[in-house]
């Protein structure tokens, strides 16, 4: 008998690259290329090609722990879960809902993030739900809110890169980050346009560039301006586009002209006329983009910083219009959809806000609840756990490992060990499952099937491929357990389908609307762009009856306006629910959104926001006893927190621990040579790794990738300072100093 292969996607990054997987005859199973997906085209990255190594009962979670005597000790199921709602009840009568925290991942797919916030909001009752996904993208979701009324993460299909003229890409590294990308981006030189990469780092990303502009960490925001300026003054304004589509340049203009090339320099240490190259290259071409990443979003600025970077993109009449616009490479898996149904901190299912009284009545409604019993916004990520052992007295983690990715991580970890009580769900035994009171061992990627949202919007279907080992199960079914040991009986099912079914009526008519997308669909087409709306059978057009790009979630209100439960009656079951999910589909569905906003804004008046910014310092500049500024990122052989790509042998070999990345003038400075062991001491602690002497870093700069725990974690230094929209904490710039640590 043959073995069947299944066509499913990679568990990393936000790419969620195509491939196939096929159990072997012997034992284990086989990841191929999967030449159909247009994302990878059959291209994978190591982590992608050893991802099945993380499945093997050797590497992972099988059976649940519970802690005796100071130790993790095997537990049954039943006196596991009994455990964690005893004293998630104990601790919400003692203390009050708020006293439970629930922390997520983006990791999760849409449909376990979507349980899990519906879990905390109607069985625990509490406000206190964020994700690691807060520490992604959340700046550049805030900027492109405030900017175009809608956050999505591309709001154009990759394959659009190549034909368009010229992209900045702003603080990413994508060639170890996401390789399968780069090919968009070589592709683009090859017909004829230009790359401009914005990194402090000549990274291998940046080898590829026509032009890399090298600023001063935490100066991306006083770039952004400088070029803008240039724009104004050289005449390059789209006049008409901005009369037509945008409201707010006069002010945005008068704050860019206060940021002249000189000065902007200064600030940067880009020479002025790498400054006026990057804006004719921009400029020239019919059509441009500009693409961000973590470097100017973790910042105390960050929401300020893609802000400027929009009005750039505005000042042109490069949004909205056909292979131009911008957009952020979202990180993790399913950083994207891991916020649009419930995770984070104030929002709630199909983007909709939480202290939106219309989105909490249709929402209240398809959870048969009353809209008063849910509780307000909570606390954001680092907030949340800052607030451990404290108002936050028990914690439910899913699918994170703060120990290592949190920034002020000895802090951190230090609030984790002061609970009353802390239960994790995880694939592996992580640095935090390693403190928790109780761990659950989950199913994972190839042992599940659900549904996660890529960089693009795309929503993609992930089958299930394997068997897990005995004994380990879903989060579905450990949400489903506790709900019914702490009284709610209905409502949290183990089924994925089912619940994207719920999903789907929860996400209609808001911003981020699924209701038109079923899982029939996403097998058959290969993933739907969202907005997709339901609509009745006929009535759409083959484009949906408006032009491709619309942001109108149903023709007749913008997205994100029209509230089911604030008049409308309830949808009931949709085509493709658990229940009809062999029905028929509609004669004609919605085609999904793959471009954005080539009609209007998703504002109320359909017009692009510019956003008047100015440059300011970042929280935490150098001075006489922390001179230089320490960098983070990752490397291309691990992946996060490491929690999982350090767990197989061929990623270890090829990037077996942290380093020190430093110029060579800072070397000769310091007496280090290559390999010797810095130490790297910052105001919130002091990280130890070899030196990596290199000259494609800035001489006042140093980097360190995060992936690792110890003494080399590099969070163990990062600046915790939050930006006041997104509440992302300012990992990518802080003040250090650098020593040589004797050899023993």
């Amino acid at each position: 008998m043959e073995n069947t292969s299944t066509p499913t996607h990679c568990p990393y990054c936000a790419l969620q690259c195509g491939m196939n997987i096929t159990p072997l005859p012997q034992g284990g199973v086989e990841v191929t290329e999967r030449a159909d997906f247009p994302v990878n085209r059959g291209a994978l990255c190591g982590k992608g090609r050893t991802a099945a190594e993380v499945l093997s009962p050797a590497v992972r979670l099988t059976t649940p722990l519970v802690r005796e005597g100071g130790r993790l000790v095997e537990a049954s199921w039943p006196e596991a879960l009994d455990r964690i709602a005893g004293r998630l009840a104990a601790t919400r009568e003692r203390y009050g809902p708020d006293a439970v925290g629930v922390f997520g991942g983006g990791g999760l797919t849409n449909e376990k993030a979507y349980a899990l916030g519906k879990f905390a909001r109607v069985v625990l009752g509490t406000s206190q739900i964020d994700y690691n996904g807060r520490f992604c993208m959340s700046s550049a979701a805030a900027a492109g809110t405030k900017a175009f009324g809608l956050d999505r993460g591309l709001p154009f299909p990759l394959e659009d890169i190549p034909r368009t003229g010229c992209v900045i890409l702003v603080g990413s590294n994508l060639a170890e980050t996401m390789p399968p990308s780069l090919r968009f981006f070589t592709e683009l030189r090859e017909n004829g346009g230009t790359l401009i990469v914005v990194d402090p780092r000549r990274t291998r990303t940046a080898e590829q560039a026509d032009l890399h502009l090298a600023p001063r960490p935490g100066t991306d925001l006083a770039l952004a301006l400088g070029l803008l300026h240039l724009v104004v003054a050289e005449g390059r304004t789209d006049e008409e586009y901005i009369r037509e589509r945008t409201t707010g340049w006069e002010e945005a203009r008068a704050a860019a002209m206060a940021h002249w090339p000189e000065y902007v320099e200064r600030i940067t240490g880009v020479p002025v006329p790498l400054l006026r190259e990057a804006v004719r290259m921009f400029c020239e071409p019919e059509a441009a983009m500009v693409l961000t990443a973590r470097g100017p979003e973790q910042q105390s600025k960050g929401t300020d910083t893609v802000g400027a970077w929009i009005n750039l993109c505005l000042a042109t009449g490069r949004a909205g219009r056909p292979l131009s616009g911008y957009g952020c490479l979202t990180g993790q898996g399913n950083g994207q959809g891991g916020r649009e149904h419930g995770q984070k901190a104030d929002q709630l299912p199909g983007y909709r806000k939480l202290d939106d009284p219309a989105a909490r009545r249709h929402v209240a409604g398809v959870w048969g609840v009353d809209p008063d019993s849910l509780p307000g916004p909570g606390r954001s990520a680092y907030e949340l756990l800052d607030a451990l052992g404290g108002d936050v007295r028990a914690l439910l983690l899913m699918g994170s490992n703060p120990v290592v990715s949190a920034p002020r991580a000895a802090h951190v970890e230090g609030r984790l060990r002061s609970l009353d009580f802390l239960a994790v769900a995880d694939v592996v035994l992580s640095e935090t499952a390693e403190l928790a009171d109780v761990v659950l061992p989950v199913t994972q990627w190839a042992e599940e099937t659900g549904t996660t949202t890529s960089l693009e919007g795309r929503v993609l279907l992930r089958r299930r491929a394997v068997a897990p080992p005995p004994g380990v199960h879903s989060d579905l079914y450990v949400l489903h357990e506790l709900a019914g040991r702490l009284g709610v009986e209905k409502g949290f099912p183990t089924d994925p389908e089912e619940v994207f079914g719920e999903l789907r009526r929860a996400s209609a008519g808001g911003p981020a609307d699924y209701s038109g997308i079923t899982y029939r669909r996403l097998a058959e087409e290969n993933g739907v762009f969202w907005p997709c709306p339901e609509e009745p059978a006929g009535t759409t057009q083959a484009d949906g009856g408006k032009p491709a790009g619309t942001t109108r979630a149903d023709g007749g209100e913008p997205a994100g306006t029209a509230e089911a439960g604030g008049g409308e009656p309830d949808r009931g079951a949709l085509p493709g629910d658990a229940a009809g999910a062999d029905a028929a589909p509609p004669a004609v569905a919605h085609p999904g959104t793959p471009r954005l906003f080539l009609d209007r804004f998703a504002t109320p008046d359909g017009r692009a926001r510019f956003v008047a910014v100015a440059h300011r310092a970042t929280a935490e500049e150098p001075d006489a006893e922390y001179p230089l500024l320490l960098t983070t990122g990752r490397v291309v052989a691990q992946y996060q927190s490491g929690a999982q790509t350090r767990r197989v042998a061929e990623l270890n070999a090829a990037a077996p621990g942290p380093f020190v990345e430093l110029h060579p003038r800072l070397a000769a400075r310091l007496g280090a040579a290559d390999g010797d062991p810095l130490a790297v001491v910052s105001r919130r602690g002091r990280a130890v790794a070899p030196a990596r002497i290199t000259d494609t870093i800035r001489p006042d700069t140093v980097f360190m990738p995060f992936h690792w725990p110890g003494e080399g974690r590099a969070n163990t230094l990062t600046n915790p300072a939050l930006d006041p929209t997104s509440r992302m904490p300012e990992f990518k710039s802080c003040a250090v100093r650098v020593e040589v640590v004797p050899r023993s």
